[in-house]
């Protein structure tokens, strides 16, 4: 099997060729071009080391994929090379309203 991806020099990683967001393996200012699997994209954000950006185009309510598995849905749509983290994903196994302050995780019931 060939790898779908060299990441000899990469910036980032892109973990599954399905995926739709890459996680950057340094820092990255915005306004870095960076190549990632199949994917060029240009960065319209900041992006920290073990964070993610969108290697493609992420319409609305569109599963985002890391892994190779959904991890959340898109709640707007989520442009190449945009950051992705809770304020434009929620999670589908975490309320996201649990990080709004305020708010905090209930115990488990035995």
């Amino acid at each position: 099997m060939e790898p779908f991806q060299q990441v000899g020099a990469s910036p980032a990683l892109l973990l599954a060729p399905d995926d739709n967001i890459a996680v950057a393996v340094r820092d990255m200012p915005a306004g870095t071009t960076v190549r990632v699997g199949s994917f060029t994209v240009t960065l319209g954000d900041a992006v920290k080391v073990g964070h993610k950006f969108a290697v493609r185009a992420i319409p609305k309510d569109e599963r985002i994929v890391k892994y190779g598995a959904p991890i959340g849905r898109a709640i707007a749509d989520i442009a190449p090379g945009e950051y992705v983290h809770i304020h434009n994903v929620t999670s589908d196994y975490i309320p996201t309203y649990t990080f709004d302050a305020g708010h905090e995780f209930l115990p488990e019931a035995h």
